[in-house]
């Protein structure tokens, strides 16, 4: 075990003694406690040092320097990966070359095929239902189907619109140009 290999020694401080206790390990079973006066001695209180500018600087470049050192050799090693990269892809057969781009050519053309066949379900819906086709969002034709069943229930009108005279007619019919021409004749040809 771990704890047998590393025979840890650890130290109890308590009023006046110190008690040493080491971990027993696999035949060797040790223990020993050893009765110290501690010295105690107190410490000066010292005020916080105060560090000149010139202090700051020379600390600070230090620093510095230690952390360059650390990364001189970034440089050299970002040339030579890049080399290897290079070297790497030279090193590919033409085979392997025209495998890559076809893999990303048949990507295209599968997301291609996607948007195509969403743009037809959508399309179709659309000339089913009526609803515009930049309103149906969903992925597949029941989708679709449900939005555009969503939209038309939402774009009824609630109750029958009364013009002025208080005659219930149904909602408006026909195109604008078509709704204009009933109110004028309504309103102006009597």
């Amino acid at each position: 075990m771990i704890i047998d290999a590393l025979m840890g020694v650890f130290y109890i401080l308590t009023a006046g003694q110190c008690r040493t206790f080491t971990h027993s390990g696999g035949n060797k079973e040790m223990s020993e406690t050893v009765n110290q006066d501690i010295a105690t001695k107190e410490t000066p209180k010292t005020e916080p040092r105060m560090f000149t500018q010139e202090e700051v600087d020379r600390l600070i470049g230090e620093r510095l320097f230690r952390e360059r050192e650390k990364y001189a050799g970034f440089d050299t090693y970002k040339e030579k990966a890049e080399k290897y990269d290079a070297a790497e892809e030279a090193s590919k057969t033409e085979l392997q070359k025209a495998q890559d781009r076809a893999e990303k050519l048949q990507a295209q053309l599968d997301g291609m095929l996607k948007a195509d066949g969403l743009r037809k379900i959508r399309e179709k819906v659309s000339q089913e239902t009526g609803v515009p086709v930049a309103l149906l969002t969903a992925e597949d034709e029941e989708g679709c189907k449900a939005q555009a069943q969503g939209i038309l229930d939402f774009s009824k009108p609630a109750r029958a619109s009364v013009p002025d005279r208080g005659e219930v007619r149904p909602g408006p019919g026909g195109s604008t140009a078509k709704q204009f021409e009933d109110w004028f004749k309504n309103n102006f040809s009597k």
